[in-house]
């Protein structure tokens, strides 16, 4: 039976909440969109990518809805909500509106939210998400392409995008235990309160609000929690599938343009073959452009570092771009690109891609035709290497702002 759905945002937050529910013993795959196939033998979580970060919230509404349905007919009995341990979300959504909607499903009235991943850096304290020692809003991601965060307060966060109000349970009440966070979210409720954020400035506090959240049927938040919630479901046992990919033909597809992928872009450019993806070659070129761009790559791929594609660029280059070309048309032509490239990279035999940012790994995945993957060994928190459910062929798929400056050179490190 399975013991956990999760519903996430997106392709990279998918692959980082799988790999941290494998880790802790639950026996787990990764079904790209509603899945229309069965699921292996001996599962006992699921977690389903959508693309639902930043598209209208109607609609991605509708897509987490359909995946609640799907899960529920499989016989699942608690959900996860899964997004970004940075809370990737405007005021218009789709952080609340899902969430709502996801209640009013299951007939719920409450809820947590807790993005907090505190091995990456992500803790809360009085409700204020922090990334690594400054708060949200100073990170780097107040400058972000589509969700740009400008505060912190994970409650005013909430509270501009959700239809109900959001409570806090502050460090001193997660420090006496379990049994009296659950008294506290019995008193939000009481309270008229919908949600509530917990106050995580470390693992054992995660623990903590995973053993209070053992009877609740919806959880929100980020890989952290989702961790706590896998031990606690299979009695601490830990995970022993951990595959690293065989040595192959491999690429590195660079389209994020977070503070820390662009450090790892220019640490990996000082040792690999490297180039750079053009805005205006992909929106006048298309096709034509990613063909070349393919025939660049193949004539790389005997090098003792596998070639790297990027589209990263610093936050003023970014604007810059945007500016002239337009974010939409800009974003959608290099994505476009960054498909094909892939789809013509894997006729000529590459196995192993390794790419950055939610909608490079989205695009890739799509157009390669990957309904799924079994989970492997971590290359860094939250980012597992990934088995195609049939067939030999492996993805890392690295959220932005995850993973060390040697992420890329690293990774290859692993192959057996």
């Amino acid at each position: 039976m399975l013991q956990l759905g999760v519903i996430a945002d997106d392709f990279t937050g998918a692959s980082d909440i799988a790999s941290f529910l494998t880790e802790n013993g639950l026996r787990t795959v990764q079904m790209n969109g509603i899945p229309a196939r069965a699921l292996p033998d001996g599962v006992d979580a699921v977690v389903i990518s959508l693309k639902s970060r930043s598209i209208a919230a109607q609609e991605a509404i509708a897509q987490s809805l359909s995946a609640l349905q799907w899960l529920q007919a499989a016989g699942c009995q608690q959900f996860f909500f899964k997004y970004c341990s940075t809370f990737d979300s405007t005021a218009a959504g789709n952080i609340g509106p899902v969430t709502d909607a996801l209640l009013d499903a299951l007939g719920e009235d409450f809820t947590v939210i807790s993005p907090a991943l505190p091995v990456n850096g992500r803790t809360i304290f009085n409700g204020y998400l922090f990334v690594g020692q400054v708060l949200l809003n100073e990170s780097g991601m107040q400058d972000h392409p589509i969700t740009p965060m400008r505060d912190a307060s994970l409650p005013r966060l909430m509270d501009a995008q959700a239809r109900g109000k959001t409570g806090l349970v502050a460090y001193p009440d997660m420090a006496q235990g379990a049994a009296h966070v659950r008294d506290c979210f019995a008193r939000l409720r009481a309270d008229g309160y919908r949600y509530a954020v917990a106050d995580s400035v470390d693992n054992a506090q995660l623990a903590v609000l995973a053993e209070a959240c053992r009877d609740l049927r919806l959880v929100t938040g980020g890989s952290g929690l989702g961790a706590y919630l896998a031990a606690l479901l299979s009695g601490s046992k830990k995970g022993d599938n951990a595959f690293v990919p065989k040595k192959g033909a491999t690429v590195v597809l660079s389209g994020s343009c977070s503070v820390m992928t662009n450090k790892q872009v220019a640490t990996y450019k000082a040792v690999a073959p490297h180039r750079f993806v053009e805005a205006q070659a992909c929106i006048e070129r298309g096709a034509d452009y990613a063909a070349e761009l393919a025939a660049w790559v193949v004539s790389h791929l005997d090098d003792k570092h596998a070639p790297l594609l990027y589209a990263t660029v610093p936050p003023d280059e970014l604007k810059a771009i945007q500016q002239r070309f337009g974010m939409e048309k800009s974003s959608h032509a290099i994505e476009q690109v960054f498909a094909a490239v892939a789809e013509k990279l894997r006729a000529q035999g590459v196995v192993n891609f390794i790419c950055a940012g939610g909608e490079t790994s989205s695009i890739v995945v799509q157009r390669l035709g990957v309904d799924g993957f079994h989970i492997g060994k971590q290359i860094a928190p939250g980012v597992p290497w990934l088995r195609v459910l049939n067939g030999e062929v492996y993805l890392a798929l690295k959220s932005g702002n995850f993973g060390t400056e040697d992420f890329f050179a690293y990774a290859q490190g692993m192959f057996a």
